[in-house]
């Protein structure tokens, strides 16, 4: 096969008043080989068609409206799951190497047909600026004193840009909970940040459904360290993303 950089050096031959024979010798091909890309005036690169045709039957062809009307249901089924209930539904006639053809179609299926995806906006932190916090639980861990389950949360603070991070133990999301960690944790930090954010704090702020209340202690707790309270919007807890990821 000829390349684009032997037929450059032809060319370059022949401009140097070379004969075709010897250019075509010195560049490594053909004498007709030669005659042929003089002759076109193009690379082989320029000249290879591009390659669109089907080389093989679909094998999901069939089935395939029956699996779309899967995805439609839930879209975010594998391609896997998928290949595996047909193995098992169709015995003998799916092979396992043509999971990457149903993989190919299901990643295109979602491209043009799959639900659209959430736009994220990237987050620019700044040194002292950002801190988060939030309340996770711990009961899961399964942890005991003296053999019997000790369900507790922690208080999680962390600073968005180097994420340093500190915890304490508390029983329940209260204003005191919050009042307490958010202190110790800028006592252990020895410095405070322009912005506190957390989530919505619902279990707090509705306490005795008197959300006012709680909310004035809370901005008088942040006047107090001369910091500015944030808030994320309902049902968007990337915006609390540093916090949410180093529950972890």
């Amino acid at each position: 096969m000829v390349s684009d950089q032997q037929v450059r050096r032809l060319m370059t031959f022949i401009n140097k008043k070379n004969s075709l024979v010897i250019a075509a010798a010195r560049a490594g091909m053909d004498e007709k080989t030669a005659r042929k890309y003089c002759k076109r005036g193009k690379l082989p690169s320029q000249l290879k068609k591009e390659h669109i045709w089907r080389t093989r039957k679909d094998p999901f062809e069939e089935i395939w409206p029956e699996l779309c009307q899967y995805l439609d249901v839930n879209p975010g089924l594998e391609a896997k799951t998928l290949f595996e209930f047909l193995q098992r539904e169709n015995l003998g006639t799916f092979q396992n190497g043509q999971l990457r053809t149903l993989q190919r179609k299901v990643k295109i299926w979602r491209a043009t047909e799959g639900p659209p995806k959430e736009v994220f906006f990237p987050q620019r932190h700044h040194p002292g600026r950002l801190c988060q916090s939030d309340f996770t639980h711990l009961s899961k861990l399964g942890i005991s004193i003296g053999r019997q389950i000790f369900p507790h949360l922690i208080y999680h603070f962390c600073l968005t840009y180097s994420n340093w991070e500190t915890g304490s133990i508390c029983f329940s999301e209260s204003y005191q909970s919050l009042s307490e960690g958010l202190q110790d944790a800028l006592w252990k930090l020895g410095g405070v940040p322009e912005m506190h954010r957390t989530d919505r704090l619902s279990a707090a702020v509705h306490q005795d459904l008197n959300p006012e209340k709680f909310t004035a202690r809370y901005r008088g707790l942040l006047r107090h360290y001369g910091m500015r309270p944030a808030m994320i919007q309902a049902g968007k807890a990337n915006e609390n993303g540093d916090i949410e990821q180093r529950h972890y």
